[in-house]
C-alpha cells in the first residue's frame, strides 16, 4: 500500500517505526491534503532532527576515547566521583571501561539528568561495559584527609575494583597521585567524555542509594531528599537537633 492510501492510524505506525524517509516518500507525505498527514510528517521530522542532534552530542562526547583508541588503547577507564560537596555521607566514585565505539544512548554528565533516568541509565551502564568498579571514601577519612584527598582516595578504590586492569585513564577534575597508569585529567570531564559521563552515573546512583539507607537511621535530615546536601531545610534541622554521626566535622556546620 502507498503512503498516499494508508489512514492516519496507519502512517503513524508506519512513521513511528522508521528513523529516515526517502525523498519520495517526503513528497507524498507533502502532497497529502490531509492535516493528520501534515502533524505526522511535522512530528517525525522533529524527532528524527531530535536523533540526529543527539547522535552529534554523543559522537562528541567521544573524541577522547578516539584519539586513545587509535593509539591503540583498548580499556580506557572514564573516573569521576558524586559527594564532594554534601555536608553529610561519603564521597563515592566509579571507574567505567566502555566497549570501543559503544555509545549509550542519553548517558550525560548524571547532574543533567533526572532521577529516573540517571536509574535507567546505572542499569544499561553495567550491562554494556567492559568493566566497573565503585568505591568510597567514608565521612571519617573525609574528615581525617580533607574532601580533596578523600575524592581521589575512593577514586583509586574504585579503579583497584575493576576486573580489566586499565590501560589509560580519564579522570574528572584532578589528576591520581602515584598512578602507574596514563592518565588524562579534564576539567568538567563528565560533560565532555562519555566514558566519564558513564563513571559519574555509576557514582551518583551508588552514592543517593547511601543517602537514602543513611535517611533510615536519621530521619530528622531529609537526606533521601538532599543526599547531605546544605539545603535549608537540611540547615535547620542541624540548627534544631545538631549533627549526627555522619556529619562532616571538618565541614562549617554552625548556623544562624
Amino acid at each position: 500500500m502507498t503512503l498516499d492510501k494508508m489512514t492516519i492510524n496507519e502512517l503513524s505506525s508506519y512513521l513511528s517505526g522508521r528513523e529516515d524517509l526517502s525523498s519520495h516518500e517526503v513528497a507524498i507525505l507533502e502532497a497529502d491534503q490531509r492535516r493528520g498527514v501534515t502533524a505526522l510528517l511535522r512530528r517525525f521530522q522533529r524527532r528524527r532532527e531530535e536523533l540526529l542532534k543527539e547522535s552529534v552530542r554523543l559522537e562528541k562526547m567521544l573524541l577522547e576515547e578516539k584519539i586513545l583508541w587509535k593509539q591503540g588503547y583498548k580499556a580506557i577507564a572514564g573516573v569521576d566521583e558524586a559527594g564532594r560537596g554534601p555536608l553529610a555521607g561519603p564521597v563515592t566514585a566509579a571507574a567505567v571501561i566502555l566497549p570501543p565505539g559503544r555509545v549509550i544512548e542519553k548517558l550525560n554528565d548524571s547532574k543533567q539528568l533526572s532521577s529516573a533516568m540517571r536509574e535507567k541509565l546505572f542499569e544499561q551502564i553495567i550491562l554494556d561495559a567492559d568493566a566497573y568498579g565503585i568505591g568510597s571514601a567514608s565521612r571519617e577519612e573525609i574528615d581525617s584527609l580533607n574532601i580533596h584527598k578523600a575524592s581521589l582516595l575512593a577514586m583509586q578504590r574504585a579503579l583497584e575494583k575493576l576486573r580489566i586492569p586499565p590501560d589509560y585513564i580519564l579522570i574528572d577534575g584532578f589528576p591520581l597521585a602515584n598512578c602507574n597508569v596514563r592518565q588524562k585529567a579534564i576539567r568538567g570531564g563528565d560533560a565532555l567524555s562519555l566514558s566519564i559521563a558513564a563513571a559519574s552515573v555509576l557514582a551518583k546512583v551508588s552514592r543517593d542509594k547511601i543517602m537514602s539507607d543513611l535517611h533510615q537511621r536519621f530521619p530528622h535530615y531529609g537526606f533521601d531528599r538532599n543526599m547531605g546536601y546544605g539545603t535549608l531545610e537540611h540547615r535547620q534541622a542541624i540548627i534544631k537537633h545538631g549533627p549526627c554521626p555522619e556529619h562532616r566535622s571538618s565541614f562549617n556546620l554552625i548556623f544562624s
